[in-house]
């Protein structure tokens, strides 16, 4: 229950003596208060949890190379770690100053030391520690083989610190950041690469060592992300390192922030999800307190060997950025954010192809796949760039997520969040060249009944077309001529066993499809039958 006591030198070591069991504490070390920009081996972790151990700590520098030194300063909620070179403390320092560390729901913040190395003495408190060292140093090492056969160099059987990660069931959008906010909370995460592959949305993920690894493939893998779906499937890559050459939406770096960006969009940070959905940065789930309150979160216990305590409804109880939070709450049957940022921009259209007189509609067609538009205007000057307004800011981010990158009519469209709240009409007497168009009463809606089912069959755009609402007296070559009028070609063509009214057709390209998609979705095929397109997670 004592309490470190410590005299340093100026610019030279720390020697630490024990607390005076009288209590006396007028000696009390106050740590490096002013925190210099000087690099230095030695770096000084704050804002530790009370319940700390030495393990934990140590656990924040063996990414980046071998820890040779810790203080422990308990009673003061800090702690010193010496790392073997200067620039293993330069990486470290660089990557948490741009991911902030998490461990008990504590951020932790950490800076260089004033002082370049540290020396300890034999008190029981850094006996604890030392012991701590020696024990991971070991396990490094390969000396000092793990419960159950594992070791450190490779995780079980040697695996791989890389994870390939497939999400199953996609209903709601996942980014980067959402997968980052996930795996960092069984250790720390060096580099994500994500892209869709067979029509699916895939991510490699690369920790520090294998056994994090094989941890986080124990702890998450069949997990869900938002209740019900976004489901987790993990397995190990074959590859041992990834090669990560920009920082964006779709790659990061975290231990290289020096990146380039590349061709890519830059990705929404977490404040400017926040301003997005008029929310703080962050969401904390708290315990059920109304109608609109999130379910608390899973405790995830880091001390001895991170066990995950029962795990409610999905991931989603994790804490988790604003928009993800959002989806999780509609999905959760919470009302959603309501109002927030629902106006996307969209830019690199191609005015040639449909005048812009015209052009809203198809722009309107193609967003209310996954969400409903309420208003689009065509951009006076820039008539290559347009302002869509959905319904909400959780469709807003749900057509962000699936469209941007895509190709439409040879050009491949960006998908941003606005600056605007609202697209506004134009007032009485003035005419705006019919570049501004109102959809709030569209017939084209696909999400106007509260738990549409329409919600469970969103998927990102792919070759294959779903149909549906098909009379009886439409057959197969009707179908197949009707998408090849417009010139696309159409590769197969399928009924539903047990359901006529229902199709697929796929066509040569994810382009083709989208553009077919545009034209038929709502075509009248008689027999007050409307048809119904939406993009299918299978193929023929």
């Amino acid at each position: 229950g004592s309490d470190e006591l410590f005299s340093c030198v100026a610019n030279g070591p720390y020697i630490m003596t024990s607390a005076a069991a009288n209590g006396n504490d007028s000696k009390k070390f106050k740590g490096d208060i002013r925190g210099p920009g000087i690099p230095s081996r030695v770096i000084h972790v704050r804002k530790l949890p009370n319940d700390i151990n030495e393990a934990e700590v140590i656990s924040l520098g063996l990414p980046f190379g071998k820890v040779t030194n810790l203080l422990m300063l308990k009673g003061k909620n800090q702690a010193f770690i010496e790392m073997n070179t200067e620039d293993a403390a330069q990486t470290m320092v660089s990557y948490y100053s741009s991911v902030t560390p998490v461990i008990r729901n504590h951020p932790i913040f950490m800076q260089y030391s004033n002082h370049k190395e540290l020396k300890t003495d034999n008190s029981p408190n850094q006996v604890r520690a030392q012991a701590a060292l020696q024990a991971v140093n070991a396990v490094q090492a390969g000396g000092m083989p793990m419960a159950g056969g594992v070791d450190a160099s490779g995780g079980m059987g040697g695996h791989s610190p890389v994870l390939r990660v497939i999400v199953e069931n996609l209903f709601y959008p996942v980014t980067l950041d959402v997968l980052h906010q996930i795996f960092s909370k069984l250790g720390t995460v060096l580099k994500i690469i994500t892209f869709t592959k067979n029509n699916q949305f895939q991510a490699l993920l690369q920790y520090s060592d294998g056994l994090t690894a094989q941890h986080a493939k124990l702890s998450l893998d069949g997990q869900n992300i938002y209740n019900a779906c976004c489901t987790l499937r993990i397995n190990f890559s074959k590859l041992t390192s990834l090669n990560v050459k920009y920082n964006n939406d779709k790659s990061r770096d975290y231990t290289r922030p020096d990146l380039p960006t590349g061709d890519s969009q830059p990705s929404i940070d977490h404040q400017a999800m926040a301003a997005a959905f008029g929310a703080p940065g962050i969401i904390s789930a708290n315990p059920y307190a109304g109608a609109h309150a999130f379910p608390p979160a899973f405790a995830i216990q880091q001390a001895t060997g991170l066990t995950m305590h029962g795990v409610p409804g999905g991931l989603a109880q994790l804490t988790m950025p604003v928009a993800a939070a959002a989806a999780a709450a509609g999905r959760m049957g919470f009302h959603q954010l309501s109002g927030g940022h629902c106006v996307m921009l969209v830019s690199n259209l191609n005015p040639e192809v449909s005048p812009s007189l015209t052009s809203s509609r198809p722009i309107m067609a193609q967003m209310g796949v996954y969400g409903d538009v309420m208003r689009v205007k065509i951009l006076f000057n820039k008539k290559e760039n347009a302002l869509i307004q959905m319904s909400d800011g959780t469709q807003a981010q749900l057509a962000m997520s699936h469209l941007n990158g895509q190709r439409l009519h040879g050009k491949a469209l960006r998908v941003t969040l606005s600056k605007h709240t609202n697209v506004q009409l134009p007032r009485e007497g003035h005419e705006d060249q019919g570049l501004t168009k109102d959809y709030s009463n569209s017939p084209l809606h696909r999400f106007k009944k509260p738990g549409s089912k329409n919600y469970s069959n969103i998927f990102p755009p792919s070759a294959t077309l779903h149909l549906s609402n098909i009379p009886p007296s439409v057959v197969e070559d009707d179908l197949k001529m009707l998408f090849a009028s417009s010139g696309a070609m159409v590769k197969a063509f399928k009924f539903f066993q047990k359901d006529r009214k229902m199709a697929l057709v796929q066509m040569s390209s994810v382009e083709e499809a989208i553009e077919s998609l545009i034209e038929f979705h709502n075509h009248d095929l008689g027999e007050n039958h409307h048809l119904r397109v939406s993009f299918s997670k299978s193929t023929i």
